[in-house]
Order: structure tokens, then C-alpha cells, then sequence
């Protein structure tokens, strides 16, 4: 949840219409935003859609403030003057940062407000939707300093050297890796190529070096300048365009003139800003059953309107830096953020039921309360985890994994197809703890084989004794408890011990692994004592029963 600060005076201003403090928090709710603080002038806002990069800075809140006041509805049209402005793509970017989008503006001065929401804007967006900036990354630079056209491409790490913003000497890419703190914080973005993206101007001036650093020649904005340059570069050419229309719309509410820019691929060119042309045809019927209304379309379209959308010909026109809108629901959900929730009726209670748990779920209950019962303790690890902590670390084969595309963090970057490694993490974690430790989780896993999930049951003992026996006693005591027989055969699995090691079956079904823990994993996880284990399948023991 992005949280942002801003001028209630520059608010006001960028509105066109004054705002007091105490009709701050309801308006904010227009843009899923709580107020967390208001200091003197300056105000505090928890944004709750991390889907709506625009409302990130003062300048898109007053976009859609603008339309909730009545003070301008529609479609925020972005007009822009064509320049002759270019940059030259490099061929070989296509595997390494391939889109880029840029527009410059003029006509204004940057003020020390301005600034702040500049980088704020830039911030947040890079972070969050652009993930760490490895989906898009931000440039702003003073124009003044720039000599067109502008070639972005690839380079040898040692070939260029420049200074980088804050710094005083000239670095080459590679030694700003390992030596800027935005290098090292940012440099496995880049991890795995031999060579990296360069933005530098016709004169050979370097702009910056995407996506860690600008230079510090052209790429630092100064209160007073008024002609700025903009550019995004991504690995997502829609988020690359978003970025850049997002900050194009932010410009044009300041007053500045925006002039675009041709990006040129080969032969092969495409012009910033760029539009969407987003559009859905609206469905009265369905807003009106989603909502629990009666509106007309006049009435839908109004309040659309005051969302900022357009209305052309039955279709709803969508903003050019929004790109949530996916289905009539969010059409729906607009509406009735416009309308205001509080004012829809609430429909009598026309029936009555009680609800009840699942076979399966009391079927799952009852064994974690057996597992309970047996002295183990209960622990909840997230869904999401890493390969490296699921194959590397057990000395196992990857057996089907669901990988998170966007990820957010390197440790949460696939979903979880067993839950042992993380159970020996968290012994890990805890190795100066008294022991025997005896833990346990049930929860779910997922598998890109069979693309479901099941619910898994894992329990480990870890202790200067802990052996096959000591933890087929708690496999035993569940079996017996639920009147199943069960038998073990010979197995092999690499993060167990040779010899043991075994496959439970039920009802010929295999449901599980149970054995010693090889010593290899225990230390790779920097364990000293043995460490014993089962993971049961309880969906499937639930099935074969």
C-alpha cells in the first residue's frame, strides 16, 4: 500500500477549487485512499489499489478530484505538440531491456512542489508496478543539455565510463555496480548479461545508465528549469507506455506543454505519449445487478464521467494511464465508488442459512489436533517461497513449479510444491533454541503438473536422537486414530537419508514421504543434529478413503 504525502495548498491550486481538512478524508476515499495524517499544509495518504500508479502524486488525485467536484468531467484528454525529437534503439536490447518511451515538456518552471512530487511519482512507481525497477524504470533530465537524436543500446560494461548523479568521478558501468549505492542495490537486475543498456545523446554525452543511475551531467533536475526530458525502459512494453503516460498527464495538469518523441526500432517507429484507445461497451444491466441499483445509462455515464472516463457511442472510453480496467465489474466498481456506497439501499433478507465446514477441512482438523496431541507445535509458513529453498537447498530435482512472473522479491518468487524446506528453514532460524524442537504445518502446495493445489501435512523432529522410528510413531498414531492401514515401501528421495527413506501407501495410493533428513541438507541449513520427517498428502489420504 503506496503511501504518499502532498501540498493541501498545491492541491487546491492544481484543482481549481478549495478543499478544506475535514473534507479531505471523504474525497480521498474517491481514490481508495485513506488519510493518515494532516501536518500543517502537508497531508499524509495510504493509497489502498496498488492497479492505480497515476494517483501516486498530487497531480493525478487532482485529475480525479476534478471530476468528483464537477469542476471538469470526462475523458482527461493529453494534447501534445510533435517534434522532431528521436531515439535510435539498439537491435541487440531485445534480450536484455528492450522497450523505451519518452516525451519532453515545456512552457513551465520547476518549483521545489513540483520536484517533490516528481520524485515521489517516480519512486513509488518504479518499486511497485515497475518492480524494483526491473519492469520500468524512470529518467528525467534537464533538456537544455541534450543534443538529438538519442541512441539507447547495448554496451560492453568497461567500454563507457561517465559520473554518476551525486558523484563526483568518472565510473565505468561495471565499477558503479559494485561501487554506487543505486549499483549495488539494483545490479542483478542486470545479472546474467554481458552487456548493458545505455542511453547516450548525439554528442556522446551519457544520459544514463538504465536501469541504476543518470548521469550527473544532464540527468539532475534543478528548481528553475523548464524544459525537462523524460524516458522509460522496461521488459513490459504496455507498463513502459503507462509510465510514460502517467507522468505525461502529470506534466500537463502543471501547465507544461508536452512534445513527443519518435522511438525508433529498425525501420520500425512509434511516437510518445502514446494512447491506449482503451474502450468497453457498457452493459447497464450488469452494473445495475452488480450494484443493487436501478440507474439508468444516463445516469451510469454521469457518474462515470465524474471517474474521468469518456462515452462514446455505448462504449465506455478509458483513460490513457489507467490500465485496470479488464472486465464490466471494474466498470461496476467505478460506478459505484461514484455514486457513493453509502448511498445504495440495502436490500431485505430474503432467506436465512447456516453455514458449516467442509468434510475435508473437520477431515484436517482432527488430524492437526492428533499432531497437536503428540507434543509438536504448530507453525504457518507463506504460500510463496523460492526454487533455491525448495530443490538447492534439500539437494532435490525441481518436480513442478508454479513461478511467479512479477515477483516482487527473489524469496517470493514461486509458490510452494512441499512444505518440509520451509519447516527446516525455521530451523534454522532458530538453532540457538532449546532442544528437542518438534514442529509441524498443514497447509496448502500447488502442483504445475497436475495444476492443482493439495493440501499437505508435514512433521519434523529435530533432536540429538531424533531417528525413522521416533517420527513413524506420530505417522502411526494418526493412521490408527483414523482405523487406516497403511504400509511403507523402499524409496528413494535425495534429500533423505539411503536406506531411510520410504513411500506410504493407502489403498495401493501413494500419500507420502517419511525418513531422516540426508546430511547434506542439514548442512546446507547449517543444522548439527538429526532430523527426522514425514509430509502426508491429506488430500489424497482424504481421496483413498
Amino acid at each position: 500500500m503506496p503511501t504518499i504525502s502532498f501540498s493541501l495548498k498545491e492541491l487546491n491550486k492544481l484543482v481549481g477549487k478549495k478543499i478544506v481538512k475535514k473534507d479531505l478524508s471523504p474525497l480521498l476515499e474517491y481514490a481508495k485512499a485513506e488519510l493518515d495524517e494532516v501536518n500543517g499544509d502537508e497531508v499524509f495518504a495510504s493509497i489502498g489499489d496498488t492497479n492505480l500508479p497515476y494517483l501516486w502524486s498530487v497531480e493525478g488525485i487532482a485529475i480525479l478530484l476534478k471530476g468528483i467536484l464537477g469542476v471538469k468531467t470526462g475523458l482527461e484528454q493529453l494534447k501534445f505538440v510533435k517534434s522532431k525529437d528521436s531515439i535510435i534503439v539498439d537491435d541487440k536490447l531485445k534480450s536484455i531491456r528492450p522497450y523505451i518511451s519518452a516525451f519532453s515538456v515545456s512552457g513551465a518552471k520547476v518549483d521545489e512542489d513540483l520536484l517533490k512530487q516528481l520524485i515521489q511519482l517516480q519512486e513509488k512507481f518504479c518499486h511497485t508496478y515497475g518492480v524494483r525497477r526491473k519492469k520500468v524504470a524512470i529518467g528525467v533530465y534537464n533538456y537544455d543539455k541534450i543534443k538529438f537524436p538519442i541512441n539507447y543500446k547495448a554496451v560492453d560494461p568497461e567500454s563507457v565510463h561517465f559520473v554518476p548523479l551525486e558523484f563526483k568521478r568518472e565510473m565505468t558501468l561495471g565499477e558503479i555496480l559494485e561501487v554506487h549505492p543505486k549499483g549495488i542495490e539494483f545490479k542483478d537486475i542486470l545479472k546474467g548479461f554481458d552487456k548493458y543498456p545505455l542511453l547516450m545523446d548525439y554528442d556522446n554525452n551519457v544520459l544514463s545508465f538504465p536501469p541504476i543511475i543518470n548521469s550527473n551531467y544532464s540527468g539532475k533536475v534543478d528548481p528553475g528549469n523548464s524544459r525537462l526530458f523524460f524516458e522509460a525502459t522496461g521488459t513490459n512494453k504496455e507498463a513502459v507506455t503507462l509510465a510514460t503516460n502517467i507522468f505525461a498527464h502529470a506534466f500537463a495538469v502543471r501547465g507544461f506543454k508536452i512534445h513527443s518523441v519518435d522511438v525508433k526500432y529498425g525501420a520500425k517507429k512509434e511516437t510518445y505519449p502514446q494512447e491506449f484507445k482503451d474502450s468497453i461497451k457498457l452493459d447497464a444491466d450488469y452494473v445495475n445487478k452488480v450494484l443493487g441499483t436501478s440507474l439508468s445509462e444516463k445516469q451510469i455515464v454521469a457518474l462515470l464521467k465524474k471517474m474521468r472516463y469518456g462515452f462514446d457511442k455505448g462504449k465506455v472510453l478509458v483513460p490513457d494511464y489507467r490500465l485496470d480496467i479488464m472486465h464490466q465489474v471494474d466498470i461496476a466498481e467505478d460506478v459505484g465508488i461514484a455514486l457513493g456506497y453509502d448511498n445504495i439501499k440495502d436490500n431485505k433478507l430474503e432467506y436465512y442459512s447456516t453455514g458449516d465446514s467442509l468434510a475435508i477441512t473437520k477431515f484436517i482438523d482432527k488430524i492437526r489436533e492428533l499432531v497437536v496431541g503428540m507434543g509438536y507445535q504448530e507453525v504457518m509458513s507463506p504460500i510463496l517461497t523460492n526454487k533455491n529453498l525448495l530443490y538447492d537447498m534439500t539437494e532435490s530435482k525441481d518436480f513442478g513449479t508454479i513461478e511467479i512472473s512479477n515477483f516482487m522479491s527473489e524469496n517470493y518468487s514461486a509458490v510452494r510444491s512441499w512444505i518440509i524446506p520451509q519447516l527446516l528453514e525455521l530451523l534454522s532460524k532458530n538453532k540457538k533454541e532449546e532442544y528437542p524442537q518438534r514442529i509441524f504445518e498443514e497447509g496448502l502446495v500447488s502442483s504445475k503438473k497436475t495444476l492443482k493445489d493439495y493440501d499437505r501435512l508435514a512433521v519434523l523432529t529435530a533432536h540429538t536422537k531424533s531417528d525413522f522410528t521416533e517420527v513413524k510413531q506420530v505417522l502411526d498414531y494418526i493412521m490408527n486414530s483414523l482405523n487406516v492401514k497403511y504400509e511403507i515401501k523402499e524409496a528413494e528421495h535425495s534429500s533423505f537419508i539411503k536406506g531411510r527413506v520410504g513411500r506410504v501407501y493407502v489403498n495401493d495410493k501413494s500419500v507420502a514421504y517419511i525418513g531422516e533428513i540426508h546430511p547434506q541438507v542439514l548442512d546446507n541449513f547449517g543444522l548439527q543434529v538429526p532430523v527426522a520427517a514425514f509430509e502426508l498428502n491429506l488430500t489424497d489420504l482424504y481421496n483413498a478413503l
